[in-house]
Formats: structure tokens, sequence, C-alpha cells
């Protein structure tokens, strides 16, 4: 079970680490002056070759979670409402995933973007989700 945990353990931070510089990408891509084709498809290949490695990331970083709750039982019985939490917040970290692709399936069609300042905000979301995933794996709070 060590070495199951310990490799979700890997594949969540790699996979985080995606979802923290991806709209830091997209800050920089909302800034790009009109007529800056170069710049704007250098960092849209960015984005893409970033988006499809995360999504990689991702996937194990979720089979492998699954596994210490399906398989080994973490989570399970009374006094284990922290894992519920944490499936939620699971949850809303793939719907983040998928918000960020979608926010770069717009930028490749040209589509009007946010503003840089939209993405900084945007970019605190992930922040605030290990935050809560950390607390309630760590503290078990209920």
């Amino acid at each position: 079970m060590l070495w199951v945990k310990a490799l979700h353990i890997v594949f969540v931070t790699s996979w985080f680490a995606g979802l923290f510089y991806l709209p830091r990408i997209y800050v920089n891509l909302a800034m790009v002056p009109p007529g800056s084709v170069a710049e704007r498809e250098r960092l849209l290949l960015m984005s893409r070759k970033l988006y499809r490695f995360m999504t990689l990331l991702a996937v194990p970083a979720i089979g492998l979670g699954l596994w210490l709750w399906l398989g080994y039982g973490i989570g399970r019985g009374p006094g284990n409402g922290w894992l519920h939490a944490k499936l939620l917040v699971v949850l809303l970290l793939i719907a983040y995933h998928a918000w960020c692709g979608r926010l770069l399936a717009q930028s490749q069609r040209g589509e009007p973007m946010h503003s840089h300042q939209w993405f900084r905000w945007f970019n605190e979301v992930p922040v605030l989700l290990l935050l809560a995933a950390v607390m309630l794996v760590v503290v078990k709070p209920f």
C-alpha cells in the first residue's frame, strides 16, 4: 500500500504543477499584443503540450487514489467523512482541469479571451483546492 500511496502523491504533485502553470501561460497569452502571431502561437503550443502532459499525469493520480480507497479501504467506515469531502475536492479539480482545456480550445479558435487579471484570479483556484485536500487528508476533521 505504501508504494501505491507514494506514487499517488508523486502523480498528484505533478498534476498540480500543471494546474498551477497552465493558467500562468494563459495570463501571458491574454497579454499578447494584437499582431504578435509568433508569440501567440508559441504560447498556444506550450499550452497544448502542457495540457496533454498534465492530463496524462491526472489519470494515474486519480486511478491510484481510487485504488487506495476501493482496494485498500482507506476512508471507509465510520468517522471518515473527510473522504467524502476530499472526493468533492477531486471532482472540482477534474472540473477545473476540463475548464482549462475548454479555455485552451477557445484560444486556439481565436475566440476572445478573459483579461490577464481574470486569469490571475483563476490561477488561485487550484491553490485553494490543494489546501482543502491536504487539510482533509492530514487533519481528517470529520
